[in-house]
């Protein structure tokens, strides 16, 4: 077990280490989906809640859950609306729907692992068609210390390990699957994490055949192909993450210098700060520490994870947020802006999303989604090609975060 564990943590292309310990996204996302699971309880209990996955805020969620790299892809599928089967039955079925509503608060409200369980099995009780354990790739997020993901890969990995024959679909198997994923976790404590991300990444992997166990038997020609195309897509994703974060560290680059000489104070995101730009750190040209702010301390550690923040000369008053999209949701990087707008009405003067100029459209449809608009916040969009291309005309003929205007759009 230990030979296995040290393959799956040295190995660059695990998801170890290209989703679990090296993945900033990743830290972002508690706290985005918590606020997406808030808006979905609210919006159940307010009859917002529409008859289909597709708009809904649930949608919205699993969009940010599948962000999360390989070992979430799929996590959405279950939530699709089919209606031949009329599954998942919370859609059409209101009492169902409040009750998933209740479900999700009563998850939110409480951190007791034994509260947390009963509410799994008074769910199940219910025995809604199609509501099953694919809600624990929610309840992950919201608590990583008492939940494991799950999915197909995952269980199939569960099963070579353990020699098991487990099946999908049922909370009771989820129950057991996790009663030993702890029990593994906790024997190996030293080589994991009290999250239990890092335990389901290395069962994603076994059930992915990207490890193989010492009793594996050899793999055929054709899993042997599968498993090399596998390898090949995945180092290529490797390759063009590395590549989008160089062009994330240059937009925080100009975004900064461009602030700095305007005549604000700036800050880049607290787990950036050491990122190079063309051999310059990002820190040496920043403030040394995000000013303090009379917010909730959780909030204010999300705040400190936005992308770039500019701030009134020698004052803690923001005047501009930034947020850099990747090949992640574009409706993520909206709800940090969101949470900071929201926990902060009265600082915050301009936000922007920052994107490549290939997802102009979809940051026009998530920026006119109802929820965006009836929610009174204004975001502009800057595109990168712009923003490169004008950088040193807006530090040489800008006065005030006005000058964004020239190169920004509204949806």
């Amino acid at each position: 077990m230990l030979d296995l564990i040290t393959k799956y943590k040295s190995d660059p292309n695990m998801v170890y280490n290209t989703w679990f310990v090296n993945n900033e996204d990743r830290l972002k996302a508690f706290r985005t989906i918590r606020r997406g699971v808030t808006q979905v309880t609210n919006d159940i209990k307010q009859n917002k809640f529409p008859n289909d996955f597709k708009g809904s805020s649930l949608e919205f969620v699993l969009t940010c859950i599948t962000e999360q790299k390989e070992v979430f892809t799929g996590a959405a599928h279950p939530f699709y609306w089919k209606p031949k089967l009329r599954i998942p039955d919370i859609y059409e079925n209101q009492r169902n729907k409040q009750y998933f509503g209740r479900f999700l608060e009563n998850c939110l409200d409480t951190t007791k692992e034994d509260v947390l369980l009963n509410e799994i099995f008074k769910l199940d009780e219910r025995k809604i068609k199609g509501l099953g354990p694919a809600v624990a790739s929610i309840l992950y997020f919201l608590h990583p210390t008492i939940f494991p993901p799950f999915n197909t890969a995952i269980l199939n990995g569960f099963n070579i390990l353990c020699t098991d024959k487990k099946k999908l679909g049922s909370w009771i198997e989820y129950l057991k699957i996790r009663e030993v994923v702890i029990q593994k976790n906790n024997e190996y404590r030293n080589e994991f994490s009290n999250d239990l991300g890092a335990f389901a990444g290395l069962l994603f992997e076994l059930g992915m055949k990207n490890l193989l166990p010492h009793n594996e038997q050899k793999l055929s020609t054709h899993e042997a192909d599968k498993i090399l195309k596998q390898f090949e897509k995945r180092r290529n994703g490797v390759l063009k993450e590395r590549k989008e974060d160089e062009v994330h560290t240059e937009m925080q680059f100009h975004l900064v210098k461009i602030g700095n000489a305007i005549g604000y104070d700036t800050i880049v995101a607290s787990n950036d700060r050491s990122r190079l730009y063309k051999d310059q750190k990002l820190s040496n040209h920043c403030l040394e520490e995000f000013p303090k702010q009379d917010i909730p301390k959780d909030v204010f550690t999300t705040i400190s994870l936005i992308d770039v923040v500019w701030f009134e000369k020698g004052t803690n008053r923001i005047v501009c947020a930034f947020e850099v999209e990747k090949s992640t949701s574009i409706y993520s990087g909206i709800l940090r802006l969101s949470d900071l707008s929201f926990s902060m009405p009265s600082h915050i003067t301009k936000l922007f999303i920052v994107a490549p100029n290939t997802r102009e459209k979809e940051v026009i449809i998530q920026l006119g989604r109802p929820s965006i608009k009836n929610g009174n916040l204004e975001i502009r969009y800057i595109l990168m090609n712009a923003l490169r291309e004008h950088c040193d005309a807006l530090c040489k003929f800008g006065d005030s975060y006005k000058i964004l205007e020239k190169i920004s759009n509204m949806p």
